[in-house]
């Protein structure tokens, strides 16, 4: 139990987290380097969302942090003021200004504006699955996952990524390709033919379309759905 207020509170809060997290031993030459089963700053982040973006009119609840095996959980109660599919690259919107600007002054978030392209990128770049919003009545939960065979993904869980990973791309001024997404889940070039498939199933899906329809499938890219 703690009683500290935000601003002096959040550091020790997001230690407190890191030092509950699997984390494993790798061994770099001469060094031994400690590697975390989640990206520091997806956890910072996510946890940072979760304190802005929460609805205070909402009593008897608050933010919490619910650490699993495979899996963390962010709750806050309220849901977002964005579509959840609008997320990346989205001009920040909060039920709480004065808080947010608040811990953008103290640095406690590199860039609120860039929260959520910052936590899709560090799972990607680690080659996790995808960051997942989930909306309820009253309340979104954010779940992190840790490293999961490409195999072990559900099929709803691969569009989420595929998806996002075409907004990142557009971010980045790129376009999805079967290439980038094998790297993203980290697959090698035999695992072409059911990256395929994803794709297929994420353009009927309208999550993206190809950039240019008249390409020839071999070097065809994709762009999310709005772009």
């Amino acid at each position: 139990m703690g009683g500290k207020g935000y601003a002096i509170g959040f550091e020790g809060l997001i230690k407190f987290i890191e030092a509950l997290i699997p984390t494993q031993e790798i061994i770099n030459g001469a060094l031994r380097e400690k590697k975390s089963a989640y990206p520091l700053v997806t956890i910072r982040e996510a946890v940072a969302n979760a304190l802005i973006h929460q609805d205070f009119s909402i009593t008897g609840t608050g933010p919490v942090v619910e650490i699993f095996e495979t899996r963390i959980e962010i709750t806050n109660p309220g849901t977002p003021l964005v579509d959840v599919r609008g997320i990346i690259d989205n001009p920040p919107k909060s039920r709480n200004e004065k808080l947010a600007a608040l811990m953008r002054r103290l640095r406690m978030c590199e860039e609120l504006e860039t929260g959520w392209d910052k936590i899709v990128i560090s799972a990607e770049l680690q080659q996790l699955p995808a960051p997942r919003i989930n909306l309820y009545e009253g309340s979104t939960r954010v779940t992190l996952f840790s490293e999961m065979p490409f195999s072990s993904i559900s099929s709803e869980e691969k569009l989420w990524a595929c998806y996002l990973h075409a907004c990142i791309k557009q971010v980045q001024g790129e376009q999805l390709t079967n290439r980038s997404l094998r790297e993203r889940f980290g697959l090698k070039d035999s695992a072409s033919s059911s990256i395929s498939r994803l794709i297929k199933e994420a353009v009927e899906a309208k999550l993206i379309k190809p950039l240019d329809p008249a390409t020839a499938p071999k070097h065809m890219k994709y762009i999310p759905v709005w772009a």
